[in-house]
């Protein structure tokens, strides 16, 4: 027992390091899950590749993202799951379709996306120990994206959606 203070001072500055944003990161509130990302690196990232990646939308009178069933005016409680959902949606659908013959895009792009992933997995640990249920407005709004993506031929799709990723971001921010 002579270790237990000594083990329970190092867990707690663990958890308080692991907790505390670092330069450049911002918290988000999902509900009851609070996240700390890079949004200027997501931001920087995706600045630097908007216009070529929008260049390659063949489609311009369709959104992904936008529609009524959108993600404005999701209830707070349901902030954690539909975030979570489109973190996987980007992580498992629109990344791994969105490569271009220019390097610096794909670099950009895997910059983004590891970002994203390190994001879901933190909001997969919070949905996991508070219990976040997806509530059936979120649903619908969620099956509504999807329905839109699966829409288009998967290419198409990915590189919408990577254009619209401001769409995404700016929600985040303003629902912080």
């Amino acid at each position: 027992m002579r270790g237990s203070p000594l083990f329970l001072c190092l867990f707690s500055v663990s958890c308080w390091v692991n907790l505390m944003p670092t330069a450049g990161d911002k918290i988000f509130h999902f509900g009851a899950c609070r996240v700390s990302m890079s949004m200027t690196e997501i931001r920087a990232g995706f600045t630097a590749i908007k216009a070529n990646i929008q260049s390659r939308d063949p489609i311009r009178t369709l959104s992904i993202l936008s529609h009524p069933h959108s993600l404005h005016k999701v209830k707070s409680s349901d902030r954690c799951c539909i975030t979570y959902q489109l973190f996987t949606f980007y992580v498992d659908k629109v990344f791994k379709h969105c490569s271009t013959e220019d390097s610096f895009v794909n670099r950009k792009i895997s910059s983004i996306a590891n970002s994203f992933l390190s994001t879901r997995r933190k909001l997969g640990q919070c949905r996991e120990q508070n219990n976040c249920p997806c509530g059936e407005e979120s649903t619908e709004k969620f099956k509504q994206i999807l329905a839109n993506y699966e829409g288009l031929n998967v290419s198409s799709a990915a590189m919408k959606s990577l254009g619209e990723l401001d769409i995404l971001l700016d929600w985040m921010e303003k629902s912080r």
